[in-house]
């Protein structure tokens, strides 16, 4: 039979060779779960969280970033962007003004999307 997933899968990041099961978690991340709620009331969110460890140079960061610009508010960060406050807010100073302003982190800017931290 037919594997849909599998060619969807297989159509992220073709120029990597190779992690057809960490390519297919990612579709799968793309697409989302399903919100279920409890009669009691209860919310269960669908979203798909996704941790990739590994060896350097197997593709992770190469990966991360063609799934965060293939969503549709994908999100890329990495390094002084990763820590906890800069994921959530930051704040900026206007060297024109001199005026300081709060700024959305990556975890804001990619709300219903997808954050990718490397």
């Amino acid at each position: 039979g037919e594997d849909p997933v599998g060619r969807l899968s297989s159509a992220i990041a073709p120029e990597i060779y190779g992690h057809g099961d960490i390519k297919r978690a990612l579709l799968l991340q793309l697409v989302g779960g399903v919100t279920r709620s409890l009669p009691d009331g209860m919310r269960i969110r669908g979203d798909v969280n996704i941790c990739l460890m590994g060896d350097p140079g197997v593709a992770k960061s190469q990966l991360l970033k063609h799934v965060s610009t293939t969503a549709p508010r994908g999100v890329y960060t990495t390094g002084k962007g990763s820590s906890g406050v800069g994921l959530t807010a930051a704040i900026t100073k206007d060297l024109a003004t001199g005026e300081m302003a709060l700024e959305g982190g990556a975890l804001v800017l990619a709300d219903q999307g997808i954050c990718c931290i490397d």
